[in-house]
């Protein structure tokens, strides 16, 4: 029996939809949609399948978390300002027992002090930040590694 394709979501959290417009010398000017294909191309490039949603709504992301228990085999995340403030958002992916890779486009611990803390770092089994929309390449890399060996 043939084993089943690792299923990755890619989860965006509040105002990546701005991306590309938004304090680009912070977060630069590729778009989520740029982002999002980068995803697909890379998954395909892991023989992973990919699934890359976003939302400004913290509940939202949460139900996604939830439904991607027996379907997802690892999520990314980029929770944006949830990162700093969601306790929910980290007991969402601790609860689901699937691995977790954060990750950011600009450098957390370089920026203001109130983003040097993650609650989703507590959920997740690493960290990527800083290297742009490189670092979900990274970060999938890093799932579909962690998917395979689960």
């Amino acid at each position: 029996m043939a084993k089943r394709q690792p299923h990755i979501l890619v989860l965006n959290g509040p105002n990546l939809n701005l991306l590309g417009t938004r304090e680009p010398a912070v977060y630069g000017t590729t778009t989520l949609a740029d982002i999002e294909a980068l995803c697909r191309a890379t998954a395909k490039t892991l023989g992973v399948a990919v699934e890359v949603r976003q939302s400004n709504h913290e509940g939202q992301l949460i139900d996604w978390i939830h439904a991607a228990r027996g379907k997802a085999h690892a999520i990314v995340i980029n929770a944006g300002a949830l990162t700093h403030t969601s306790v929910a958002l980290m007991d969402a992916l601790t609860g689901v027992t699937l691995p977790v890779v954060e990750v950011h486009l600009s450098n957390i611990f370089k920026r203001e002090s109130f983003r040097h803390h993650s609650y989703v770092a507590l959920a997740a089994r690493g960290s990527i930040c800083g290297f742009g929309p490189h670092g979900y390449v990274l970060a999938l890399e890093a799932a579909a590694r962690l998917a395979t060996e689960a």
